[in-house]
């Protein structure tokens, strides 16, 4: 099967469960993860075949993508600030408005500053690492701690760390668990894309991500779905410098109750929205 039909082939697969438009990228996508070969190049070789162990990795894929997996966790890896990063079923999936979280932090770092030493950044709840190592690109003076829950996690995103050649400490902790907090020590940036999905809005969740992604990362008890907020603001109590800030992305259905939990605690707050014009950040400065 030559590169061109093969394309084809796997666009004609999945077309059902996609449009035309996310059908040609998954395409692309795992093309030139098969091919090792950029768009141009198969275009100028379209006529060229397969090998044999390819076209069996292509079936294996075509398989995965027949079932609705996203093709980041078919191929193992997703792009994140010009980084390609691992990622499994143990870390979500980054996407773009992290990416503004990401930047919108690195903005204020460069403006704000706190104290002469290096920047000491805390991210609850780094998954893939996605956030932490790209800040660690964009401050590559600042000393980031990095926690997840799952130790799974940890493992992915230390691995993402490494290969990214980024120095960040990663621990697996609880961060709901007050207890855990002593040792964690004083921060000037606190950031964090916490679980906050209620439960009661799984109906409403596309089926790709509710039955492929980890539900600990994206899902909290409907009863208490700011949870993490009030202990990130609790934390920066205690934990964050004077003249520090927490980043934080949000439900874009609950920004202004989320302002109120840190309004409440003695910072400064910010909404922000993100590139489709959806409230999906808040900065809230500790005052000093």
């Amino acid at each position: 099967m030559t590169f061109e039909l093969a394309e084809q082939s796997i666009i004609t697969t999945i077309h059902g469960l996609y449009d035309d438009r996310e059908a040609a990228t998954i395409a692309t996508m795992v093309m030139e993860f098969v091919t090792g070969k950029s768009k141009m190049d198969r275009w100028l070789q379209k006529n060229e075949l397969l090998s044999i162990e390819n076209l069996k990795s292509l079936e294996k894929y075509s398989k995965e993508l027949l079932t609705g997996k996203p093709v980041q966790y078919v191929l193992g890896e997703a792009w994140f600030a010009g980084m390609c990063l691992a990622i499994n079923e143990h870390t979500l999936i980054p996407r773009p408005e992290t990416e503004e979280l990401v930047n919108l932090c690195a903005s204020w770092a460069a403006t704000n500053k706190i104290q002469d030493a290096p920047l000491q950044i805390l991210e609850v709840g780094t998954g893939s690492g996605c956030i932490a190592i790209a800040l660690q690109k964009k401050l590559p003076s600042a000393q980031i701690t990095a926690l997840d829950i799952s130790n799974e996690a940890i493992k992915v995103a230390s691995a993402n760390a490494l290969t990214n050649n980024t120095a960040i400490k990663f621990i697996t902790l609880d961060f709901l668990n007050e207890a855990n907090w002593p040792g964690l020590g004083d921060f000037d940036i606190i950031i964090s894309n916490p679980p906050y999905i209620a439960d009661i809005e799984k109906e409403s969740i596309a089926k790709h991500v509710l039955d492929f992604e980890p539900h600990t990362a994206l899902f909290v008890e409907s009863n208490n779905p700011l949870i993490f907020y009030n202990a990130l603001a609790n934390f920066g109590n205690t934990y964050l410098n004077k003249g520090g800030a927490v980043f934080v992305e949000i439900n874009q259905a609950l920004g202004l109750q989320t302002q109120d939990v840190f309004a409440q605690n003695n910072y400064t707050t910010l909404l922000k929205k993100d590139l489709f014009e959806n409230d999906r950040m808040i900065v809230a400065t500790k005052n000093k």
